[in-house]
């Protein structure tokens, strides 16, 4: 059982698998411990990024492009799949992911760049498909809003995934965008119990306050999707129903969840989370896993990895079925939104057209 940080999720500092040497916080870095107690600082650096869409190819997931405004969460959600990614910069995907957030400034201009390229094909965008937009983060930077102005002056369609209820800020823009059906927001709402929260998704916004924010957004006439992701067995399974429940309640519309993945380094994580947290549960919950995931802590397959399979998957799934034909719930992930309004910018006064 390793230390518990307060107000972090990862219990956990991981060596970068690309690195020979392996790190380890010392006090004057942030790290203030005592007697199994500390405290991290985040620290917020700038990226400055040369593009901004990202593209994908999985049939797992409705969009083919994306923005990140930040890498790294301060969420501190133990089970983040985007985790492994902070490997990439040289950093730990434990602590590190949630205390050093990347902001990328010129996000709205390489954008509005990149909608304004003659190749440029229009399909729905996701705003934060690997971290959360609406991070604390950007309270200050206010990058995710900068994104938005564009893709509501271009009529670009966007789906948004967040836990936050900083997406509230941004209602007038919202509301403009679903006047026009250019957009669909998720609302990741996988627990109810405040305790559970503190350890699991320690600095993501309260489930009462998801609720709210899920009332506010309808009430601004913008469509919402609550997501159950992840769902842990015997950790946040017992509270499905009632979450699909209580957000129909609040103004949903549709659903969807995820079955917990565990990539990478985030399987070693979420052990030493369980073990940390749920001691008597940890191998209850990890053999549950398993049996879902071929024996293995994860399956990447397309088609098994967001769902899982066998006897207790399939039980889920039709618990999730079920659930939503009873509340009158959309049973779907990717949002149909209007491509047809995109507005391309003129072109720029001698600029050559080759009218292919």
């Amino acid at each position: 059982m390793s230390a518990i940080v307060k107000g972090r999720g990862s219990t956990l500092q991981p060596a970068v698998r690309f690195d020979a040497l392996a790190k380890d916080y010392e006090p004057e870095a942030g790290l203030l411990a005592s007697q199994g107690q500390g405290l991290a600082r985040t620290v917020v650096s700038i990226d400055h990024a040369r593009s901004i869409i990202s593209h994908n190819q999985s049939p797992d997931i409705g969009f083919d492009q994306s923005v990140n405004p930040y890498r790294g969460c301060e969420h501190g959600c133990v089970y983040c799949y985007a985790r492994p990614s902070h490997a990439y910069l040289g950093l730990s995907p434990g602590l590190d992911f949630e205390t050093r957030i990347f902001a990328k400034p010129n996000a709205a201009a390489l954008l509005a760049r990149a909608l304004s390229q003659p190749s440029y094909r229009v399909s729905t965008l996701m705003l934060g498909a690997n971290t959360d937009p609406y991070q604390p983060a950007e309270r200050k930077h206010m990058i995710t809003r900068g994104c938005l102005e564009v893709l509501l002056e271009r009529r670009h369609p966007v789906a948004i995934v967040t836990k936050s209820t900083l997406i509230e800020r941004d209602l007038d823009l919202l509301a403009k965008l679903a006047a026009l059906d250019l957009v669909a927001v998720s609302i990741s709402l996988p627990l109810l119990d405040n305790d559970l929260k503190r350890v699991l998704e320690p600095r993501a916004a309260a489930p009462a306050a998801r609720l709210a924010c899920i009332r506010a957004l309808r009430a601004a006439s913008v469509p919402v999707t609550v997501l159950v992701a992840p769902v842990i067995p015997f950790i946040n399974d017992q509270d499905l129903e009632r979450i699909l429940e209580l957000a129909r309640e609040a103004g949903a519309s549709s659903a969807g969840y995820v079955m917990l993945r565990l990539p990478l380094e985030v399987a070693p994580l979420f052990r030493d989370w369980l073990a940390t947290h749920y001691p008597e549960r940890a191998s209850r919950v990890m053999a549950a896993v398993q049996n879902m995931r071929g024996g293995r802590d994860n399956d990447s397959r397309f088609g098994k990895r967001m769902t899982g399979a066998g006897p207790y998957a399939d039980l889920l799934r039709s618990r999730f079925r079920r659930a939503c034909q009873r509340l009158g719930l959309a049973q779907r992930m990717a949002p149909q939104l209007d491509t047809s309004r995109f507005r391309a910018p003129p072109q720029a006064p001698g600029q050559a057209s080759f009218g292919f």
